[in-house]
Formats: structure tokens, sequence, C-alpha cells
């Protein structure tokens, strides 16, 4: 009987092994295919960053006030999405320029 049940134990360790190897080397497998596809993710965005950024720079350094007047605007759509945005020229003497419409009109407020 002892025998027997040493075998027995014997072939239901290595059953046991065989089922959970193959288990646990599958799951470090996509484990590491889900590493590589990230690592592939980040890079890919890393070098669209740096070639906006590049560009960024090469039309910064073409016109830098205007360059920098243009980025002020677009920060100041995404940050206030959904809020009719105003810029208010001291040149134009009254006149205001409606950032997201595009438009120019007067503002009786704005010349007081």
């Amino acid at each position: 009987n002892a025998r027997e049940d040493r075998a027995r134990f014997i072939n239901e360790a290595n059953g046991y092994r065989n089922d959970i190897i193959p288990n646990a080397r599958g799951q470090a497998s996509q484990m590491v295919n889900r590493a590589e596809a990230y690592k592939e993710k980040r890079v890919k965005e890393s070098q669209g960053d740096v070639a906006k950024f590049i560009k960024l720079s090469e039309k910064y350094s073409l016109g830098k006030e205007v360059t920098k007047t243009r980025m002020y605007l677009e920060t100041m759509e995404k940050t206030m999405p959904g809020i009719e945005k105003i810029i208010i020229d001291p040149k134009l003497k009254g006149s205001i320029l409606n950032l997201i419409g595009g438009g120019v009109g007067t503002n009786e407020k704005a010349s007081n």
C-alpha cells in the first residue's frame, strides 16, 4: 500500500506540475508581450512629441511673437472649452475680436 500511495502521490505531483508550469509560462509570456507593446507605444509617442516639438521650434524661430501669441490662444481654447472667448485689442479703439467666431464687432462697454 505504501508503494502504491507513493506512486500515486508522485503521479499527482507530476500532473500538478504539468498543469501549473505551462500556465505560469503562458502568463509570463503575456506579461512580457504587454510590456513590449507598452514600450513600443511609449517610444512612438515620444518620437511623435519630439517631431512636434522640433516643428514648433522651427516655427517659433521664424516668428517668435506670432508663435507665442498662437500658442497662448491655443492654450486658452484647450483650457476653457465651451466658453466664449473675446480678445479686446486696445489698438482697435472699442472694437472686440471674438476668438472663436473670428468676427470683429464693436462693444459699447469696451469703449467706456
